[in-house]
């Protein structure tokens, strides 16, 4: 029966969890904090009950940016006697809180906007405009600083959706309070918001999925266990499997365990180097455990399903 384990010492492909993203979490915290102490300050001397909320949303964001911030430190503390896997599935946990977080803050524009629909009131235009274009530069900054990560971890999409999102918004107060300013139509800033708010809503349905997935721990997305079988299969001198699992550790790092019947087994050691070598940059699976069998079924050797 032998055993391995793959990939603490390896290159782990994409972007770092932090390194440069921490320097990234950095200035969307302290940006966002100040735009939100401005937006806040303004909302109050321009009677704009959009800025307030706006303060609100963004301050929620800041949250959103700590908690996914935290995550990624977490996850770098080194494994104890109990978490055996160290921290790495705070990330997995981050990512999902913050796609809730994200459609929670939905809702509440939705239930504003609405609000300003139906009581539509005067506000100080320019300001407004100032306030709200000073948003689309800061969140477009901070959203900018996580895309090149946003595609490789679903905890640095979900900060670049959020960024997106308030960038997004803060476009439209522009562009709604300039056209109320020039037509004193007060009904076209809560309708250009219900656009904004169905694009990102549909577009973050994505997160959401991948997110809840992870958290069920299914295989990543981008790992087809189809095509993962069948690699296995393809191994010289292997004849079966079974009790095939793949799962996230975190938004970034997969595992597999799996059950190889190759009988003589022949140079087994070798056999499991180049299987970890090939998982990981095949597949970018970083932890394996195999083991190897001279029969199916191995009398004691089933988990509790069987794949």
């Amino acid at each position: 029966m032998a055993h391995d384990h793959a990939g603490h010492d390896h290159h782990h492909h994409g972007p770092p969890a932090d390194g440069n993203f921490s320097r990234a979490f950095a200035w969307g915290i302290t940006l966002n904090l100040l735009f939100v102490a401005g937006e806040a300050a303004g909302g109050l001397w321009a009677n704009s009950s959009a800025l307030l909320s706006d303060a609100g949303h963004n301050l929620s964001d800041v949250l959103s940016l700590a908690l996914a911030w935290g995550a990624t430190l977490l996850a770098r503390r080194r494994a104890a006697e109990r978490f055996t896997y160290g921290y790495k599935g705070a990330t997995i946990q981050a990512a999902l809180l913050n796609a809730a977080l994200l459609y929670l803050a939905l809702g509440f524009i939705l239930w504003d906007t609405i609000d300003h629909l139906r009581h539509p009131a005067p506000v100080n235009g320019p300001v407004v405009m100032a306030l709200a274009g000073l948003g689309v530069l800061i969140n477009g900054f901070t959203a900018w600083l996580f895309q090149s990560g946003q595609k490789a971890d679903v905890n640095v999409r979900g900060a670049y959706l959020h960024m997106l999102t308030d960038m997004l918004v803060s476009v439209g107060v522009v562009v709604g309070g300039a056209l109320v300013y020039f037509t004193g139509w007060l009904w076209l800033d809560p309708a250009i918001s219900f656009v904004i708010l169905a694009v990102v809503g549909y577009s973050s349905w994505g997160l959401l999925r991948e997110t809840m997935q992870l958290g069920l721990q299914a295989a990543p997305v981008g790992i087809e266990v189809g095509a993962v079988r069948r690699f296995l299969l393809a191994r010289p001198g292997v004849t079966a499997l079974h009790d095939l699992h793949i799962w996230p550790l975190s938004t970034q790092d997969t595992a597999l365990t799996v059950h190889l019947v190759r009988p003589g087994g022949q140079n087994s050691n070798q056999f499991l180097r180049e299987l970890q070598h090939d998982l990981l940059h095949e597949f970018n699976i970083h932890h394996c455990t195999v083991q190897l069998e001279d029969d199916y079924p191995l009398m004691g050797a089933h988990g509790c399903c069987d794949a």
